[in-house]
Order: C-alpha cells, then sequence, then structure tokens
C-alpha cells in the first residue's frame, strides 16, 4: 500500500520534470542512430544484494514515455535480490527504451539502496517496539522516491515536508524564547488558521523535557543526541504521555541500545542522506 503522499499526480510531475531535464529537446543519441521502426527487448539486470525498490516506478517511467512499451515485472518492490537476478523485461520501440533507460537506472539504484539499509537497520530492532524513522535529509525534487524507498524497506515515513506536520527544533525554540513560548504561539497560530497538524518538539535535556511535559500541548517529543542514561530517564519521566523519537548522532552500532531505552521512533538521516546505490543495469537481448 502506498503512503499518502504518493499520488499518481505526484509521481507522473516527477517523470515529467525529470524527463524535461534529461532528454530536453530530444534524446540524439537515439533519434540519429536507431531506426524509427528498430523494436527490441532489455532485461534489467541485477548486480548486487539487497532489497529492490523502484519497479512500480520504473514501468510509470517506462509507459510515461512511450505508452507502446511493454513492461514485464518478474519481481517486485521489497524483493531481496542477488547478483544476476532480472527485475524485469521491457520491449518495444528500441529508441523509447534507451531515452527511458537511465531514468529508470537513476530511480531504481538509489531507490534500492536506500531500502536495503532500511530493511538492515529495521531488522537489528524488530524485537523492540521501536519503528525507524527517515527525516528531510533528502535530495532535492527526489524526496519522493527516496521516502518512498524507506517505505519500502519496512520503515516509518516522517512528515514529508515542512507543511505536513510541525517540528519545533532547537532554532526554533531559541529564536521564539524557550519551550512554552514555542508551543503556546504554534498553538496560537494553528488554531487561528484552522490548521489541524501534529506537533513535535526537540528537548536537549531533561530539564527541557520536564517543560515539555508541564506546558503539554504536544503529540511528540524528540529527544537529541541524549546519551542512552538521559534518553531512559526522559522516556520514563514522559511515561507515555507523548510519543517519542531519538534523535542525532545514532549509527548503526548504537541503534539497538537506543531502541532499548523505550523510545518509540528513531530517526537517522544517513537512511537517504549518505547510501551507496544498487548496481542495476538494462541489458538488450
Amino acid at each position: 500500500m502506498r503512503p499518502e503522499y504518493l499520488t499518481k499526480e505526484a509521481i507522473q510531475l516527477f517523470i515529467k520534470s525529470a524527463f524535461a531535464e534529461d532528454i530536453g529537446p530530444g534524446d540524439y543519441s537515439s533519434l540519429a542512430a536507431i531506426p524509427t521502426d528498430k523494436t527490441g527487448r532489455a532485461k534489467l539486470l541485477i548486480k548486487d544484494e539487497g532489497i529492490l525498490a523502484g519497479l512500480e516506478m520504473a514501468e510509470m517511467i517506462f509507459k510515461a514515455f512511450d505508452p507502446y512499451l511493454q513492461v514485464e515485472l518478474l519481481l517486485k518492490d521489497g524483493d531481496s535480490v542477488k547478483f544476476g537476478d532480472i527485475g524485469l523485461i521491457v520491449s518495444g520501440p528500441a529508441g523509447s527504451i534507451l531515452s527511458a533507460e537511465r531514468l529508470v537506472l537513476n530511480c531504481m539504484q538509489r531507490m534500492s539502496g536506500i531500502a536495503t539499509i532500511t530493511n538492515r537497520l529495521t531488522q537489528k530492532i524488530i524485537h523492540t517496539k521501536a519503528r525507524l524513522m527517515d527525516t528531510r535529509k533528502t535530495t532535492p525534487n527526489f524526496r519522493l522516491m527516496e521516502k518512498w524507498a524507506v517505505h519500502i524497506g519496512g520503515g516509518v515515513n516522517h512528515r514529508f515536508a515542512l507543511y505536513d506536520m510541525v517540528m519545533l527544533k532547537d532554532n526554533h525554540v531559541d529564536f521564539a524564547g524557550g519551550i512554552r513560548a514555542a508551543i503556546e504561539r504554534t498553538k496560537s497560530y494553528l488554531q487561528a488558521n484552522e490548521l489541524t497538524l501534529k506537533i513535535e518538539i526537540e528537548t536537549r535535556n531533561l530539564e527541557e523535557v520536564k517543560e515539555v511535559i508541564e506546558v503539554g500541548g504536544v503529540d511528540f517529543v524528540m529527544l537529541d543526541n541524549m546519551d542512552y542514561t538521559t534518553m531512559k530517564e526522559a522516556v520514563d519521566l514522559i511515561d507515555g504521555r507523548f510519543a517519542t523519537e531519538a534523535s542525532g548522532g545514532i549509527t548503526e552500532e548504537t541503534l539497538e541500545a537506543v531502541a532499548k531505552c523505550g523510545v518509540d521512533f528513531i530517526s537517522m538521516g544517513a537512511l537517504t542522506h549518505s547510501v551507496k546505490s544498487m548496481d542495476i543495469s538494462l541489458k538488450a537481448f
């Protein structure tokens, strides 16, 4: 099931923009070298191990470029793959296959890399109640696909953008004049503008956690860059009043220990900002 932000309109808008960037007035290599009536077939060849993501997207890309292209999906998003597996076969006008090839590969390579690391890290905390979550540390104009890949890999999507949730980070708190001022101003603003958005606030120490508990009025409390002992105490203080999110400096090595603090969510920017793409190619046959 796709997340709410993955609308058909949003996906098609991305594809249109990506083709405009890559092809512009024409793919002159294919137009020049390939006869217009030439047809062919190509297979999506997996040359790595991990979790495949972007097959559904690939089919949309091929079809958006040329409705005469036929796509046979041999695997599905979320499948474990290994070297030599074939994800799909595309057939039809050869020039169209070549023109769409790079966009398909760019999307699938990065999405599969993200899904792979998300899946691997999710398995490390599956025995706890914590859920692994992404952030807004995404590639400009590619966030849609990166968050989709996190979802495919078994992770949880945090807010999609600045408009669908209020997150009061440390700078918001400092500029607003403190925890109480930030929360109260936010609640007044949402009410005045008839907005029903969830509110999350970042805390940096136990004093700020205690102040959030006193003020109330939020849905999530972020525990930022806290050591194990402090985070565990913060979770105990909150005692289920608000959902908790651990964030800041969390690595694959420290992930399980953080989960054992009892937090509800653990956010990691590394899911999207420093991932290794999967090696995938498209080969004619």
